[in-house]
């Protein structure tokens, strides 16, 4: 689905695409993780996710829950999936948008469109049904549509970022460990040159 806003060669999942959006005159920067499959556990409501996912919702601003209106599945696993996300964020107001994709494929719908909007209000979130096959510009209007939620989410704090706005993402190990050596042999060698 992604790909389809961004118009680039398939990626592995987990691929990271940045894109730009103009939102009431003001230019927004949007990083889109695309995770990998979510998964229940044998037939529970609790969800499988790689710890990548764990990383992703951390750092995310706000959510975009994509489900196939032809795979009942696909939605199932999306109550269990946002109530993971609460776990991470318990007290946050973070905008969601539930996408129904596939909506050109009418005759195998499994999933209503009554069905997806009940789940978005009961969510919080906000809903719209797409075909990234034959319309990708409702993908986009649908992407707009949530920056103007993140736009409006951080303005509304009075200044404040919410707590999953300013957090520090993760570094590399490695990037760590060269910055302790660095500073550890600057150190080193100022220390040396008072001594002589």
């Amino acid at each position: 689905l992604v790909q389809s806003l961004t118009n680039d060669l398939p990626s592995p999942p987990g691929a990271l695409y940045s894109r730009k959006f103009t939102v009431d005159g003001e230019q927004i920067s949007l990083q889109v993780q695309d995770t990998p499959f979510v998964s229940l556990e044998d037939d529970t409501d609790s969800i499988c996710c790689q710890e990548q996912i764990n990383r992703s919702i951390y750092w995310a601003d706000g959510f975009v829950f994509v489900y196939s209106i032809t795979d009942y599945e696909s939605f199932r696993v999306l109550r269990p999936l946002h109530q993971h996300i609460r776990r991470i964020h318990p007290n946050a107001n973070i905008p969601l948008l539930l996408m129904a994709n596939k909506g050109d494929l009418l005759r195998a719908r499994q999933v209503s469109s009554k069905e997806g909007l009940q789940l978005a209000t009961e969510l919080g979130g906000t809903y719209c049904e797409v075909s990234a096959r034959e319309n990708c510009d409702g993908v986009r209007e649908a992407f707009q549509q949530l920056c103007q939620e993140l736009s409006r989410s951080s303005s509304s704090c009075n200044g404040e970022k919410r707590r999953g706005l300013h957090l520090v993402r993760p570094k590399s190990p490695n990037m760590q460990d060269l910055k302790r050596r660095l500073k550890q042999a600057l150190t080193s060698k100022g220390k040396s040159a008072t001594t002589l």
